[in-house]
């Protein structure tokens, strides 16, 4: 078991923000979750599916003490759902893009700081039948449009979840039998070519790590956790301002709060100078 007694430090001019997939908050607080999350010493942390309505999340421990605590839950009980902790005091909260076949499932959270903007993001996945695979495409190309918009914006941005596609063959263990399966189709890697190559955002972690054999999530079938046979499908992707200011990314595999891994990046971001001057 990991020693929780030592808090995993930064500079105090240093941002840090982790993103998980928990699936299911409940059950990845009964799995220790919380308890490892207070010694990250994190600014910001984005959570996705936290399968909960926020009636269910009276007890304290899913309101760490020094955060303000934001949700936006899925309509459907026990399903979606995302959620973000912040101890930078925040200006503006964003709930859902403002598309209600979207935003009934609780996919997308904002909080905006004086300059930035971070989000949690729960993409859909296509996995189930073919039906969602068109609702996952339809969310990409309405997105899309919305990353584009963002350019123009005087912040920037940092979007963290699950975005529920491996971009590259190194980011898939098993690439060549999962071609024609949803999260490594050739229009959903397409999309992210167009995301990076196009617009210019950054793929944070593959900014300053290139190694393969990096992943964020494993199926619960056979040995996947236990042989690293995964996917990386969890980022946090930045507007290409930040492009300089990533220090170090990694991602959490000594516990398992669920089938993903959390993912924590290092920006060279004063925390302070985020705050609003009002």
């Amino acid at each position: 078991m990991p020693d929780r007694k030592k808090t995993v430090s930064k500079d105090e001019k240093q941002l840090r923000v982790i993103t998980v997939n928990v699936n299911g908050i409940r059950a990845a607080a009964r799995k220790g979750f919380y308890q490892w999350l207070k010694i990250q010493d994190a600014d910001v942390i984005c959570i996705q599916e936290t399968k909960a309505q926020q009636a269910q999340l009276t007890d304290t421990v899913f309101h760490p003490e020094a955060y303000s605590s934001y949700f936006h839950d899925a309509e459907k009980k026990g399903y979606s759902g995302v959620a973000i902790y912040s101890r930078i005091p925040v200006k503006d909260v964003k709930i859902g893009f403002g598309w209600p076949d979207i935003d009934s499932e609780g996919r997308y959270l904002q909080i905006d700081f004086d300059k930035l903007s971070i989000a949690s993001l729960y993409m859909p996945s296509g996995s189930s039948k073919e039906e969602r695979q068109l609702v996952k495409y339809d969310m990409m190309s309405r997105f899309q449009q919305r990353l584009l918009e963002q350019l123009s914006d005087s912040r920037d941005y940092i979007i963290c979840g699950d975005w529920n596609i491996a971009h590259k063959k190194i980011d898939i263990k098993n690439w060549r039998g999962n071609q024609k399966n949803s999260g490594f189709l050739p229009e959903e890697r397409a999309w992210m070519d167009a995301l990076f190559d196009d617009l210019g955002y950054i793929d944070t972690f593959r900014r300053v790590n290139s190694a393969a054999d990096e992943f964020t999530w494993w199926s619960n079938r056979g040995q996947a956790w236990a042989n690293n046979v995964g996917w990386r499908i969890d980022y946090q992707i930045a507007t290409p301002g930040l492009k300089n200011t990533v220090l170090a990314a990694s991602i959490y595999r000594d516990e398992r709060f669920s089938d993903h891994a959390p993912l924590i990046v290092d920006y060279a971001i004063d925390p302070q100078l985020l705050v609003s001057r009002l």
